[in-house]
């Protein structure tokens, strides 16, 4: 269980970050919301890589910041994966991975080599792999240190679809084998509801909601029946007495037919969701 009662000020915005909440232990909790949020903010927060201006971070009644003194990153036993990477370039695909681990963990890290696909690329360096090769490199190795807590911020965001899948479902099972607590940030719903077990919906710095994907962005009671789609405006013209909007969902273009009423107001860039014929814009 990670309790959570913290706030930090966030560079670069008008907001700071503000959370009381208590995620569950064990599963797979998503960090959901727009860019700016604070989702970052807040796993660098938890592996101890930044430290709240003041506050109270709990594991599993274990302290790791109490406003006095924050526990050093080494001894939370935490495994984070970013969206660069971060491998070492000199090392070896197995080198790399072994890093991670513990002195004589050599059957740990063969089996994750196994587990992750990598055996046959094991003495390869990171140059030579492609972008889903080398983010199961970064899996492996947080997994190699044994964490009691996994952070993965944005790990498959640059992949294709087809890659981006087959990776959710590695780590889908790479959670269910360890065992561990994930904390994931995501911008895709999609893989929000495959994935989650729970998701924290940040905004400006705020949690503006807590709980299952399926209560948290679903309709209630007799909307579920209706069909949302949620994407992003890319164009806006006239087309004849109505508007023509173009909708990018799920990384395909939509278009649809407005009045101008619905028109008025739509900027490019802007989050909307489509409901059975209808428009509703989002912020």
């Amino acid at each position: 269980m990670i309790e959570l009662d913290i706030t930090r000020r966030i560079a670069h915005t008008d907001f700071d970050l503000q959370i009381a909440a208590t995620l569950p232990d064990g599963g797979l909790t998503a960090l959901f919301g727009p860019s700016g949020a604070g989702k970052t903010t807040l796993l660098r927060l938890l592996a101890g890589l930044d430290h709240p201006d003041a506050g109270r971070i709990v594991v599993n009644g274990e302290t790791w910041f109490d406003g006095r003194r924050a526990m050093p990153p080494q001894q939370r036993r935490v495994g984070m994966v970013f969206q660069d990477y971060a491998l070492f370039p000199h090392l070896s695909v197995q080198q790399n991975v072994a890093f991670g681990a513990a002195r004589g963990d050599a059957a740990l890290i063969a089996e994750l080599l196994e587990q992750t696909g990598l055996a046959p690329l094991a003495g390869r360096r990171p140059a030579t792999l492609s972008g889903g090769q080398k983010q199961r490199v970064a899996l492996a190795r947080a997994l190699a240190s044994r964490p009691r807590l996994l952070l993965l911020d944005e790990p498959l965001s640059a992949l294709d679809p087809l890659l981006r899948r087959q990776l959710q479902d590695m780590l889908g099972e790479m959670q269910q084998r360890f065992d561990l607590a994930v904390v994931l940030v995501s911008h895709d719903l999609a893989e929000v509801f495959r994935l989650a077990d729970h998701v924290l919906h940040l905004e400006r710095g705020r949690v503006r909601g807590f709980a299952s994907p399926e209560a948290l962005f679903l309709p209630p009671g007799g909307d579920r029946g209706r069909c949302q789609l949620h994407g992003e405006v890319l164009a806006l013209r006239p087309a004849d007495v109505l508007w023509r909007l173009t909708v990018l969902v799920g990384g395909e273009p939509v278009d649809i037919l407005i009045g101008a009423d619905e028109a008025t107001g739509i900027d490019i860039g802007q989050r909307v969701v489509l409901s059975a014929g209808a428009l509703h814009l989002q912020g």
